[in-house]
This record gives structure tokens, sequence and C-alpha cells, in this order.
């Protein structure tokens, strides 16, 4: 019996709820304004925190809250450099002295620089 009680319905798109009987919560609207000169309004609560930037219905473009603060500068990070890395891990004289050992080994030739066997570029 209940497989036939729906059936020849739209479940998906018909809702067999109503409004009625129902507060909705108090609303407010506000006043949105893009850069290409369009005004919209958009209803929220009066219990929330109101955005100060939303996208323009029209055209997509970022729109700013009439008669409203401003959207909050967001602070950057700087760019951490390969430097600034090694820098966090070394002092300058472990640096230093990690260059000199370096610079001994080459030239004492205990070190072996060879081409490696894949490199296909024709030495001149």
């Amino acid at each position: 019996m209940s497989e036939r009680a729906l059936r020849g319905t739209r479940l998906v798109v018909t809702s067999y709820e109503t409004d009625r009987g129902i507060d909705l919560a108090p609303r407010q609207a506000v006043e949105y304004a893009c850069q290409n000169g369009h005004r919209f309004e958009m209803p929220f609560s009066v219990e929330a925190d109101i955005p100060p930037e939303w996208e323009c219905k029209a055209c997509g473009a970022q729109a700013l809250l009439v008669d409203g603060d401003g959207p909050e500068e967001k602070k950057g990070k700087p760019a951490r450099t390969h430097w600034d890395m090694l820098m966090e891990r070394r002092t300058r004289e472990e640096l230093e002295e990690v260059l000199a050992e370096r610079l001994a080994v080459l030239r004492s030739g205990a070190m072996n620089i060879a081409v490696h066997p894949r490199d296909t570029r024709k030495s001149a």
C-alpha cells in the first residue's frame, strides 16, 4: 500500500510543505553597490553579522556595503626565501665553516666531478 500512495507524484520537484503557521526570523534589508553602478539589496537576519562585501547579482564583481565600513585589509606574510630558512637553521659562522670544508674538498681533488652519463650535451 505504501508503494502506491505516492505513485505518480513528482517528489523531486514538488514540496508538500507550506509556510503557514511558521514565524520567520526578523529580517533586515542590506544594500550593496558595485563599482559598475549596480545597486541591490540582500535580506539578512537581524542577528547576523553583515559582511562588508558581496558578489554583485548583475555582473559578479565585488560589491561593497553602502554606508558601511570597507573590508579589512588582510595582513600578508612576507615571502620566506631559501636564505631566510637557511639562516633559521644555521649561524653565519657555521655556514662559513661548512663552505671552507667543501672548498677544501674540491681543491684537493677528492671529490670526483664527472659528467653525468645521461648528459647528452656535447662539450666543446
